[in-house]
């Protein structure tokens, strides 16, 4: 494997070559493999790696990945799209908020141990802040707490009075059909342990999904024909 070194000081101290910690990083996110799987491939190229060590590497770096590409992360639509799904954890469910924008960009997404009012506005402040402003529009599906959230940010003045809020099954098929990726990213991982290293975990299956969909611009960083190891040693040295 052709050695790529990154630039930066994410990877000091570390027994292993940066270009190995991103492949498994990304391949663990990106695809859906789990810990013993990438020791196996990783074996085969002649590089023993215990299953922890790669999982600590998903939870120490997932996060400095996400915050890195969202440097070069383009604003999402104004319409948008809200739903939540669930994941287990630790054989609790959790409920993972998302809202997507009308072309199917993801706006943001928020974990959260509850499904209730709190959790509701807690999602969409989290997303007005992601994004620098208010959506036109949101639609919802018939579940009151959404609903309500809205309308209690609205008279807290959290969110805009000027957006529109739409109640239609039909038009969120969009974010529901978008959660399947997630979903099937997630159901195998055995790592889901708790609580905060799910989030972890999930932080970095989204950020795959977003770069998968092409909400980042890096035209000033990459130059054309260059490959995905490559492209990620720029994003992660800029």
């Amino acid at each position: 494997m052709r050695n790529r070194p990154i630039k930066n000081d994410l990877f000091n101290v570390r027994h292993f070559e940066q270009d190995i910690i991103v492949l498994c990083v990304r391949w663990y996110l990106r695809c859906k493999l789990s810990y013993r799987d990438l020791v196996e491939m990783m074996a085969e190229r002649g590089l023993p790696i215990a299953h922890t060590t790669i999982l600590r590497w998903v939870q120490r770096y997932a996060p400095e990945f996400d915050k890195r590409w969202s440097r070069f992360s383009a604003q999402a639509g104004t319409s948008w799209r809200v739903d939540e799904t669930y994941v287990r954890i630790r054989g609790q469910w959790a409920y993972l908020y998302r809202a997507v924008d009308a072309s199917g960009k993801t706006v943001d997404f928020r974990l959260s141990p509850r499904r209730n009012v709190a959790s509701v506005k807690a999602f969409f402040r989290k997303a007005i802040h992601c994004q620098g402003r208010s959506p036109e529009t949101i639609t919802l599906d018939g579940y009151a707490a959404s609903h309500r959230a809205v309308r209690e940010l609205r008279q807290q003045g959290r969110l805009s009075e000027l957006t529109k809020l739409r109640s239609s099954k039909y038009l969120n098929n969009l974010i529901e059909q978008n959660h399947r990726y997630v979903k099937f990213q997630v159901r195998p991982m055995l790592g889901l342990k708790s609580f905060a290293s799910a989030a972890t975990t999930i932080r970095g299956v989204e950020l795959m999904h977003r770069i998968r969909k092409g909400q980042f611009d890096l035209r000033d960083l990459v130059t054309q024909g260059q490959t995905t190891p490559e492209i990620w040693a720029a994003v992660l040295a800029a």
